[in-house]
């Protein structure tokens, strides 16, 4: 954030509009993520008034490397001071309609950031060209190796479900095994060490 050009009437209006704005609505919905959150026009829409009401306004400048968007946010003073910041992504895909949702992304997360409105991810797993990881279950065979690991090991079965976050060993993902694997090794020897 370059606050260079800023002005205690800058500071003090943004103070003001701060504790008059309240949060997006989250009124669209994500079908990738089953979630709610508020989208851009949302968020300009909740904003726009209140930054108005206290001679504040907002400019966003997008551009595109080749690679990577920007976003450059503004906020301006009626009195002449001026606060900005850029945001930067890489696209998941670099055609018009991956750099129009990195854009629309950082335009929202940005604002919403510089005018302390809250408001939930949608699409930014898809803008910033991360997607969550999903894995398979466990097999039945090692879930029966897990459990009678616990079992051999004196581990406390409800607090490691706890710890993994399930309610039996079958929900287990694959991508829990190896630090499972590791957490038995360590216990064995443990109890081996006491023996």
């Amino acid at each position: 954030m370059n606050l260079e050009h800023s002005t205690p009437e800058l500071f003090t209006a943004l103070a003001k509009m701060q504790g008059e704005v309240e949060n997006a609505t989250k009124g669209s919905v994500n079908p990738h993520f089953k979630s709610k959150y508020a989208d851009l026009a949302e968020v300009l829409n909740t904003v726009r008034p209140v930054l108005a009401a206290n001679g504040l306004s907002v400019i966003q400048s997008p551009s595109f490397d080749g690679a990577t968007c920007h976003v450059t946010t503004t906020i301006a003073h009626s009195g002449g001071g001026y606060i900005c910041g850029t945001m930067s992504c890489v696209p998941a895909k670099v055609d018009g309609q991956g750099i129009g949702a990195a854009t629309t992304y950082l335009r929202r997360y940005s604002l919403a950031a510089v005018c302390g409105v809250a408001q939930e991810d949608d699409d930014g797993n898809t803008a910033a060209h991360t997607k969550p990881a999903t894995y398979p279950l466990i097999s039945s065979g090692e879930a029966a190796r897990i459990k009678e690991s616990i079992e051999s090991l004196n581990i406390d079965e409800a607090a490691f479900l706890r710890h993994y976050g399930v309610k039996s060993i079958g929900q287990l993902t694959t991508d829990k095994v190896p630090a499972i694997d590791k957490a038995f090794i360590a216990k064995n020897k443990a109890n081996t060490a006491t023996a």
